[in-house]
């Protein structure tokens, strides 16, 4: 390994505030962008769709579980993938592995839920091997995944429920989903972003004082949270 130039303390402070100035660009460029996302168009889920959980066939609202927000993320696991029934796609698995605690993501009126094509005798198989027994996974029924754009492999659908209907407001597959999975990323693909005051967000949009909202995991809707 060729290594980097060994320099005083002094010259590695001044190289190290010129990369940070360009970190500070990067963040600041990542939030215009955030703020672009969620002025993207919406577009309304006409048709019914189907999945299995553990406990029956549900509707796509009933995915919301109660809130306003949904992130989909279809793990490809199936019959055909490697290593089926005993595990799946390995950068699902990944992604899966990433992931913050669900708490989080609902104090801000965010479910998420994997789907899979797998039955459910294989999904809660794999899932307590792999120790995700928090994350919702339910098995699609029908051509939910070739309609949002993951008929093979993985991707992330994010919709909103207004009243009675359903809107698809982003999606993303490919390795922009490498940049995913922990609470801030998954909050800023989301139409509501993290709902904090120094957001551009659109006109109307429920927001807070940053940090405000932030809780233990396990504090959320106890007297802890209200006080």
């Amino acid at each position: 390994m060729r290594t980097p130039p060994v320099v005083s303390a002094e010259e590695w402070t001044a190289a190290r505030e010129d990369l940070l100035r360009k970190e500070k660009e990067h963040t600041r460029a990542k939030d215009a962008l955030s703020a672009q996302r969620r002025r993207l168009p919406w577009v309304r889920v006409e048709k019914q769709y189907a999945f299995e959980g553990p406990d029956g066939t549900v509707d796509l609202p009933a995915l919301f579980d109660g809130r306003r927000q949904l992130i989909v993320y279809r793990h490809f696991f199936e019959p055909g993938v490697a290593d089926f029934p005993q595990g799946g796609c390995s950068g699902c698995a990944m992604f899966t592995d990433n992931l913050g605690h669900l708490a989080h993501l609902n104090a801000r009126d965010v479910t998420f839920v994997l789907v899979s094509a797998a039955p459910q005798d294989d999904i809660r198989r794999y899932r307590h091997r792999m120790g995700w027994d928090q994350v919702p996974w339910y098995t699609t029924r029908d051509e939910f995944s070739k309609d949002f754009g993951v008929e093979e492999y993985f991707g992330l659908n994010v919709f909103i429920r207004e009243g009675d209907e359903v809107y698809r407001t982003y999606f993303t597959n490919a390795r922009s989903a490498e940049q995913t999975g922990n609470v801030w990323s998954l909050l800023d693909l989301t139409p509501l972003g993290r709902q904090e005051e120094w957001e551009d967000s659109p006109e109307g949009c429920p927001q807070e004082a940053p940090y405000q909202w932030w809780r233990r995991h396990d504090e959320y809707g106890t007297p802890v949270d209200a006080g």
